[in-house]
């Protein structure tokens, strides 16, 4: 796609710069979903209530946020002892919704971390790569798998994101950053180490996607897998050690409403 606004690649980068230092400060966290991830501090409750957060965020974030404290309200404010104290039946029928995601959807996603948890010390090891394997796309691959192994409704696999099927797993991307980003301005956690920062992925969303565009740096018309690399190479090109702090950037410039 054209480049709307005639900026060269430099002029570009200060831009995102700029506004990455405008926007990745502790204020972005109260009106953002990893504000609930944020009231917690030991490692498995802020994987826990950071995963399910972001598997319902899309939306109006004031609506994830509600919900989210729904969710924490459910769990009796300590994640990690009731998945490992879940057993199916403990919802009533309609004990949580947003949007499409269900009691049943829940239920499921509870069973399937009760899972891993029960085998493994932290979601990380869900995420890792064979040898002969690299990647974040991969990570998410095998993550899926795994995930996919306790039973379930055909209708709740599209809330775990597939990239072979060319989604961009905007929920999942925002999640491992949360996770893995090293954050010196205190909004990501950095609480994982097995996957390194530069291979992270922004979550690509509509904000995040037009901007690009308008910046000239996706040409691909959808919000898909191919659109987040062809992002991501460019991204990378400005900072290869931690491209995926321009989502600060792209994201702020979206909602603000000055791109």
């Amino acid at each position: 796609m054209e480049n709307l606004y005639k900026l060269s690649f430099s002029e570009i980068e200060d831009l995102l710069n700029v506004k990455v230092d405008q926007f990745n400060t502790t204020d972005f966290i109260q009106d953002d979903p990893v504000l609930l991830p944020h009231r917690f501090h030991k490692k498995q409750d802020v994987e826990i209530i950071g995963f399910i957060v972001a598997l319902i965020a899309w939306g109006k974030r004031k609506m994830i946020i509600d919900n989210g404290n729904k969710l924490i309200e459910i769990m009796d404010h300590s994640p990690f002892d009731y998945v490992m104290n879940y057993e199916s039946g403990m919802l009533s029928e309609k004990a949580f919704v947003h949007r499409t995601f269900n009691t049943d959807d829940l239920d499921f996603i509870l069973r399937a971390l009760k899972d891993c948890y029960s085998k493994n010390d932290s979601l990380e090891t869900w995420f890792s790569l064979n040898p002969n394997e690299k990647g974040v796309k991969q990570r998410i691959i095998n993550f899926r798998k795994y995930f996919m192994e306790t039973p379930h409704e055909k209708r709740s696999e599209k809330h775990i994101a597939n990239p072979e099927k060319g989604s961009a797993a905007k929920r999942l991307n925002m999640f491992l950053r949360w996770m893995v980003r090293k954050d010196e301005k205190g909004v990501d956690f950095g609480i994982w180490n097995a996957v390194a920062i530069n291979e992270l992925y922004i979550p690509l969303d509509v904000h995040t996607g037009n901007v690009a565009r308008t910046l000239g740096l996706i040409t691909r018309k959808q919000d898909d897998w191919k659109a987040l690399e062809e992002l991501m190479e460019n991204l990378r090109m400005m900072d290869a050690t931690d491209p995926c702090k321009y989502d600060f950037a792209l994201f702020g410039l979206g909602v603000s409403g000055e791109i």
